[in-house]
């Protein structure tokens, strides 16, 4: 079965069921995938509230990416988003999962902590009521990802949802980390 039609059937209805295939290469493709169409959903989903941002002339505020820029090394930065976040953020979120594997609440808890993971977020925002009202659009590549996280961690285990997070991560924070080594202000 192709990758976006697995996801839909696991969006569709998460199920804790562990993939029988062990293989490495065959894990680790799979988590590629899944990270670059976890990308393509998280970019697009910000393209579409940064134009409806432009467009209606909305003010949001600073995003803690600009305060961690200014704050940080880029090896701090490295560390905190490739590492520690993922790492914590897994054990927190993704790592309770399992609780619930033989639960017939299997599939409203799967989704609550995916929702969660994406309003845990909304703290990169400076919050006011335009922040709130936008919520659900502002953190839905957060909840995006968390599903496909999720999905990971059911399929494979939590090391690979780490390191999927991480992935994901180190991919879209290259560029700032590059223009932060190169000393490019990011505006």
């Amino acid at each position: 079965m192709p990758v976006l039609e697995e996801i839909y059937a696991f969006t569709k209805n998460p199920a804790y069921e562990e993939d029988p295939n062990k293989e490495f290469n065959y894990r680790f493709r799979y988590v590629v995938i899944l990270t670059a169409l976890g990308i393509i959903f998280s970019i697009g989903l910000s393209l579409f509230a940064g134009l409806l941002e432009f467009a209606f002339g909305l003010e949001l505020g600073k995003h803690a990416t600009d305060n961690l820029f200014e704050k940080y090394s880029a090896v701090g930065i490295f560390f905190f988003v490739v590492i520690l976040a993922p790492l914590f953020e897994e054990l927190f979120f993704r790592g309770p999962i399992f609780w619930f594997k033989d639960s017939k609440y299997f599939k409203v808890i799967f989704y609550l902590i995916a929702i969660l993971f994406g309003y845990i977020h909304i703290s990169n925002f400076e919050i006011s009521t335009m922040v709130l009202i936008l919520s659900p659009l502002l953190v839905a590549p957060q909840i995006s990802i968390g599903i496909l996280l999720g999905m990971i961690r059911v399929k494979f285990g939590l090391l690979w949802s780490m390191a999927m997070h991480a992935f994901y991560n180190l991919i879209l924070t290259t560029p700032l980390i590059l223009m932060k080594l190169l000393d490019i202000p990011i505006e």
